[in-house]
């Protein structure tokens, strides 16, 4: 405990020296007591019990006075608190097969319906990003407690192209680290093992999918990198497991999930892999996110604690003086 305060704590000195006064005033009167009972007035019972509870209230008014001078030093108490705080990037996979209708009325309509539901349930300790990604990956919002600026960049969403898991993942970390990460010749071509961006704990994916990776880079390579920086990932395949066609500019196009390979990212980053196979449980899924909890150590002034402990005491010794003896004081 500290003290907002402290040179108030001198006043302590008077406790003390109260106490001796009153040690004084008690022996004085245990002497009239003996010189009374030598004279033939010995106390009644009534007495006896009187003489040996009345120093309860004096000891209730002397913490009570202690607490006082407690509470004008203006105590403090640091508080470890849990709290939920961190950064989430939301990777949609905006790839053509997105348009399809297994999940209604579309499996992108579908993902930014239950997105904009976990969105508004964030605490404001908790930011969000968003990321969407085909054949290549971009920001579409840097990591943000603004829960409508999220919301409009979660709307903007529309397929487009291929789908290239690990540029998702990778750009998801940029948004992470707050800057463009540079890749020497080695990471280029996906070689990721010297490559620092940091580390960021409290920080997490949610990763959006519903299409076999088509390009470059390896999901799996990326995924380690996630590792290394502390970001957990949390893939969701999104559509029936067994796959479906869609028509794209005229052309049909088969599309199947490959979870192996999501539930090998959420390994690898310590995450979760869950499959959204209709809108139901994708907005399920979301509930299921395990973001980070931290302890946040908080100073809390508690002089309004001390201060009511004082005045309950006071209270108590005032009434206990008045039923036993009469009076207050």
């Amino acid at each position: 405990m500290s003290f907002v305060w402290p040179l108030a704590l001198v006043l302590l000195v008077l406790i003390p020296a109260l106490a001796a006064a009153y040690g004084a005033l008690v022996r004085r009167r245990t002497r009239r007591w003996a010189e009374l009972a030598a004279q033939g007035f010995a106390p009644n019972a009534a007495a006896l019990r009187t003489r040996r509870r009345r120093h309860v209230p004096f000891a209730l008014f002397l913490t009570a006075l202690a607490l006082l001078v407690l509470a004008l030093a203006r105590p403090q108490t640091s508080l470890s608190l849990p709290r939920r705080e961190g950064t989430v990037i939301l990777a949609f996979d905006v790839s053509n097969s997105m348009v399809a209708t297994d999940l209604a009325p579309t499996r992108m309509d579908a993902a930014k319906a239950a997105a904009r539901a976990f969105v508004q349930r964030q605490p404001s300790t908790i930011k969000i990003g968003v990321v969407a990604f085909s054949d290549g990956g971009l920001i579409t919002q840097q990591p943000t407690s603004s829960t409508a600026d999220v919301l409009a960049a979660v709307n903007r969403l529309t397929p487009q192209g291929g789908t290239s898991v690990g540029k998702g993942i990778f750009t998801a970390l940029s948004a992470i680290a707050g800057k463009p990460i540079a890749l020497d010749d080695q990471a280029a071509a996906g070689n990721f093992d010297n490559v620092d961006i940091g580390y960021y704990g409290s920080a997490s994916i949610i990763l959006l999918s519903d299409g076999e990776n088509t390009a470059e880079p390896d999901p799996l390579e990326v995924a380690k990198l996630a590792t290394v920086a502390g970001v957990r990932i949390y893939p969701i395949g999104i559509g029936k497991a067994d796959g479906t066609v869609v028509t794209v500019d005229g052309y049909n196009l088969a599309t199947k999930l490959d979870e192996d390979m999501l539930t090998s990212i959420a390994t690898v980053t310590n995450g979760t892999y869950y499959h959204a196979e209709d809108a139901a449980s994708l907005a399920k899924v979301y509930d299921k996110i395990d973001l980070h909890f931290t302890r946040q150590t908080k100073h809390t002034e508690v002089t309004a604690l001390v201060t009511g402990l004082s005045a309950l005491l006071l209270t108590v010794g005032a009434g206990l003086s008045l039923a036993w003896f009469g009076r207050v004081v």
